[in-house]
């Protein structure tokens, strides 16, 4: 018995420990991406600012290797966000963006080179490779912004029928509430019907609901005078979509 039970407190240490270290990889996994996101991200902002002033600062084949690969950079950067934000309401933008992988390659191919232009010695041999690279870098970013204004365009389409859907089922429905008097009974008839059945007879209430006066006839009771009508509690008038009122301050 007491094997067994030292077997059982055994095996619960180990899953014990088992469970903890998998726990700890996977926070320690979830803490290297977090890490490697932040460092890309870092990397990327350090990049473009510098192409950014490179482009502005340097005349020639450096300023215009600078202007290429920031242009080229931005585009894919703006389609890649755009597609990948409307894939998980639209799942036909899944093949658009597998478009955009292959076209990523492409672009990838086209910085890389574009780098190494940048450290190439030879000045006048880069500038005559400027004509075909401009060329590369203007189609591949075209294909980049049709891919990501079509998936714009039609995210809004689809805005726009839902809005009208929403529309034409609420004038519908402002329609149905407007028809208060029916052909048969209007709600004033109904409430009135409704007040005669369930109302206190003359002898217990005036025609303001008020109880009648010593001798069982209705009307005003301080001597002939008619009676003043209570102002309704303004407590009691509120709706609940009404917001209460915020005290006065003053700061």
């Amino acid at each position: 018995m007491e094997a067994t039970i030292i077997t059982i407190m055994a095996l619960l240490f180990l899953s014990f420990v088992a469970l903890g270290v998998f726990v700890t990889v996977k926070v320690a996994k979830a803490a290297k991406r977090g890490v490697d996101r932040t460092l890309d991200q870092a990397r990327r902002t350090v990049e473009d600012t510098t192409l950014r002033a490179k482009s502005l600062g340097q005349a020639g084949a450096a300023g215009e290797i600078a202007r290429l690969r920031l242009s080229l950079r931005t585009s894919m950067r703006a389609t890649q966000e755009a597609l990948q934000a409307g894939v998980g309401e639209d799942a036909s933008l899944k093949e658009s963006l597998d478009l955009f992988h292959r076209l990523s390659a492409h672009g990838l191919e086209l910085d890389a080179d574009l780098k190494r232009l940048e450290r190439e010695p030879d000045r006048a041999w880069v500038a005559g490779q400027l004509s075909e690279l401009a060329a590369r870098t203007e189609r591949i970013t075209a294909s980049a912004d049709a891919l990501r204004h079509a998936a714009r365009d039609r995210a809004l389409k689809f805005a726009e029928d839902d809005l009208s859907a929403l529309s034409a089922q609420i004038d519908v429905e402002a329609g149905a509430l407007r028809h208060w008097a029916g052909p048969e009974t209007t709600p004033r008839t109904a409430r009135a019907a409704g007040a005669g059945a369930g109302a206190p007879d003359a002898a217990t209430a005036d025609g303001w609901g008020q109880p009648a006066g010593p001798t069982g006839q209705t009307g005003p009771r301080n001597g002939g005078e008619p009676s003043a009508i209570t102002a309704p509690d303004p407590r009691r008038t509120t709706h609940p979509w009404e917001k209460s009122a915020r005290p006065e301050t003053t700061t």
